[in-house]
């Protein structure tokens, strides 16, 4: 019996990846729209890295987190944008199994470190703006690599634990994922196993994942307001939210597109795919724009690091 439950269960080689079922008149469009955002990506966050890198005036807490962020959002766009705009153009639209396991993991770790860097930076501006003489003593050095390690440790703990259940689930019925990418929510769809277990690491990672971290920043901004309402100086109040609004903005996108998709029912596989695009390429495109059009000390370093490129030209 057994025997021939195994024989039933045909190996799985590679996945197929749908993505958007649009017309193909709209695929030229899609193509070009994806295309448009990553590039955008790219130079945004490798444009970031490189100022913060470069400028001795940017060797602070705040800006060891952005670093960080923006590699994050490097990385994990990386991972989804090249093989989602190659099946624009790919007849077979397939993904070997290997590379769906990788996808699946790279993704994972890098989007959950994502969600502790953002906690870490709304403890960092608590400190700075509710304990501001204690700051530099507070956020050490030690702290602030420690803070880092951390979030990229628990990504990668997260990320094992969700993939390592995600495939040992039998794919049987069909090797065809309805998404733009390897995720574990559609590839639970195509298991002809008892997806149970691997449905209850995903929601306790994600409670797990998500509550901590919405917490420290919720508590953390409940501080930060009753401080800056304190501040008599209307300039003094402008400039502390607008420090703060900007990470807000990109807290709100990230957790709302997440805590819809990975906890509410499995019900919407098209709205699904929208929340993943705003996590997976809105938020990294929006951070460099974000963090350095709204932040007067980047956009000084920019044009230092813009004029030396010029005065060597």
């Amino acid at each position: 019996m057994v025997d021939q439950e195994r024989n039933n269960h045909t190996e799985v080689s590679d996945f197929i990846l749908i993505g958007f079922e649009v017309s193909p008149e709209l695929h030229l469009l899609l193509f070009l729209i994806f295309l448009l955002v990553y590039v955008m990506i790219l130079l945004g966050n490798i444009g970031m890295m490189t100022v913060i890198l470069t400028d001795p005036r940017l060797n602070t807490p705040m800006y060891f987190f952005l670093g960080n962020l923006s590699f994050v959002d490097l990385f994990y766009s990386s991972v989804i944008a090249p093989k989602a705009m190659t099946n624009f153009w790919s007849e077979s639209k397939s993904i070997s199994f290997a590379g769906c396991v990788a996808q699946l993991f790279l993704f994972s770790l890098f989007i959950v470190t994502e969600g502790f860097l953002l906690a870490a930076m709304a403890y960092d501006r608590f400190i700075a703006i509710c304990n501001p003489l204690l700051y530099s003593v507070q956020m050490s050095a030690r702290l602030c690599t420690q803070l880092v390690a951390g979030s990229y440790f628990f990504g990668c703990v997260s990320s094992v634990l969700l993939t390592s259940t995600t495939f040992n689930l039998s794919f049987c019925a069909s090797r065809t994922i309805d998404h733009f990418y390897c995720d574990s929510r559609p590839l639970q769809r195509l298991s002809c196993s008892d997806p149970f277990v691997q449905k209850m690491v995903t929601f306790t990672l994600s409670i797990i994942i998500i509550l901590p971290t919405i917490i420290v920043i919720i508590v953390s901004y409940m501080y930060i307001v009753s401080t800056v309402l304190k501040i008599r100086s209307a300039e003094g109040r402008k400039k502390a939210f607008s420090t703060c609004s900007s990470h807000l903005g990109v807290v709100s996108v990230l957790y709302g597109a997440v805590i819809f998709m990975y906890l509410t029912p499995d019900r919407f596989p098209e709205l699904s795919k929208v929340a993943s695009l705003c996590y997976s390429l809105v938020t990294p495109m929006l951070n460099p724009l974000i963090y350095s059009l709204r932040n007067k000390d980047v956009k000084e370093a920019l044009k230092k690091l813009l004029g030396k490129k010029n005065g060597i030209l």
